[in-house]
């Protein structure tokens, strides 16, 4: 009885339980995603960190065993 009293009080209040997010939390999301991968992309693919990751890969292949 007690669950019929609270679950119309609920709908009489429009109290909603949200679980997840909505299409434009999504999209902020996906947004924010992409520029941090743009972003990345831009850091890696510059001369220094290239430089840096080809000096390290060299050392490393030119190693003693």
């Amino acid at each position: 009885m007690f669950a019929r009293i609270g679950a119309w009080i609920r709908n009489r209040c429009g109290v909603r339980q949200d679980a997840g997010m909505t299409t434009a939390e999504y999209a902020v999301g996906t947004v924010a995603a992409c520029g941090f991968a743009a972003v990345l992309y831009k850091v890696v693919t510059s001369d220094t960190v290239s430089a840096a990751l080809e000096s390290v890969i060299g050392k490393a292949l030119d190693a003693q065993f």
